[in-house]
């Protein structure tokens, strides 16, 4: 009988080793999976949201094509935004410009109170965005409030810009209220 015992006792420790090392091998598989998820989603995600704002930061100093867009289009007519380029820059030389053209600011403020999803697609954004203009007795928003939105990641960049002759803090602020920062 001292033999049947022992070989019992081994078949249960056999049986345990069994479900140990698959359930270690389980908790493994699942863990690798989620970290990856994490790192694609919250790391490239977020690295995609940045490229985004300094492109888009960088467009915003541009003139925009054509250089008098403001002109050539209808605030309530979308079908006069497509070809154009957005840019608030004052001058013709092409190149990013500190100085904004007021008509400009006021083109993309009514575009975005308009129809904003028309007006991100012009922009070539498949994030949210929001743009604020401050300091010197002007305080201006154009695009959706990422803190009134539950923007769940948010990408900000400041510049100091003259703007009808005042020198104002233009923040640009690229947004998601996606869980994985993707949309």
């Amino acid at each position: 009988m001292k033999s049947r015992k022992a070989q019992f006792w081994s078949f249960d420790a056999l049986f345990a080793m069994i479900i140990f090392t698959a359930a270690v091998l389980i908790a493994t598989d699942v863990w690798y999976n989620v970290s990856n998820q994490f790192a694609v989603s919250y790391g490239y995600g977020v690295g995609n949201m940045e490229m985004q704002l300094n492109s888009f930061s960088i467009q915003l100093l541009g003139t925009g094509y054509p250089s008098n867009w403001d002109s050539q289009i209808s605030i309530s007519n979308t079908l006069t935004w497509h070809n154009i380029s957005i840019g608030l820059g004052n001058r013709n030389n092409g190149f990013a410009s500190s100085s904004l053209s007021e008509s400009k600011v006021m083109a993309l403020y009514g575009m975005s109170n308009y129809n904003y999803q028309a007006t991100k697609a012009q922009l070539g954004l498949s994030y949210d965005y929001y743009i604020t203009f401050s300091g010197s007795g002007v305080d201006l928003s154009i695009g959706k409030n990422p803190l009134s939105s539950g923007a769940t990641a948010i990408e900000v960049s400041n510049r100091f810009v003259t703007l009808d002759n005042k020198t104002v803090e233009m923040r640009v602020l690229v947004w998601t209220n996606t869980t994985f920062g993707v949309s």
